[in-house]
């Protein structure tokens, strides 16, 4: 890889994190409620906890925010024609960015409006069809948390349905199976009270 090229790679993927890291969550609290959602609630900063503990319209606009880091990072890494291992891997650094933000003490969100993002930038069709079973699922459950891991569930089978056998990217379908098994980690705790039956549904901020 030439300098130049290795350079805009670099700067690329830093740029990736530092969006991913823009705490959106965490200042909507600050700002609106003087609160710290990594103290209250689920302790994530996504628009799940704010809209719990802040309000519709603010959870509404960091969810927005949320998934505009996860496109940004896409667009940024086609504009400058990287190949497609860059251009997950730049997503992949959004998702790092918003779980782990520098600016949180490495303390952010679950990153499922972010990979959202970062999936309408690598493919729309597999965005919209991930979202479209993320808000039926909600829809019959009001549980965010086991819509959220339904969604990222099928990740995996919508890329392989959305490409031709001989054009599917390896890099996409890797990511896909990556953001699946993140965000069920990142739920781990959601799928304990899952089990238990005390996961809260959406209107009960317990």
């Amino acid at each position: 890889m030439e300098s130049s090229t290795l350079n805009i790679t670099l700067a690329c993927l830093v740029a990736s994190y530092l969006l991913g890291s823009l705490p959106s969550g965490f200042l909507a609290g600050k700002w609106l409620c003087g609160i710290d959602l990594r103290n209250i609630g689920s302790g994530s900063t996504g628009a799940t906890n704010v809209l719990r503990h802040v309000g519709k319209k603010a959870a509404l606009i960091v969810f927005i925010i949320d998934v505009s880091k996860g496109i940004t990072s896409i667009i940024i890494a086609k504009h400058f024609l990287l190949s497609d291992s860059f251009q997950v891997a730049a997503g992949v650094m959004a998702l790092v960015g918003h779980i782990w933000p520098i600016w949180l003490k490495w303390k952010g969100g679950k990153a499922v409006a972010t990979g959202l993002g970062v999936f309408l930038g690598l493919s729309w069709q597999v965005g919209l069809a991930s979202l479209g079973i993320f808000l039926a699922v909600l829809a019959g459950t009001k549980i965010v948390s086991f819509s959220s891991i339904f969604a990222a569930s099928a990740l995996p089978i919508l890329m392989f349905l959305s490409f031709p056998k001989e054009s599917i990217s390896q890099p996409y379908m890797l990511v896909s199976i990556t953001s699946m098994i993140l965000v069920i980690w990142r739920h781990r705790g959601n799928i304990k009270r899952l089990v238990e039956g005390k996961e809260p549904k959406i209107g009960n901020k317990s």
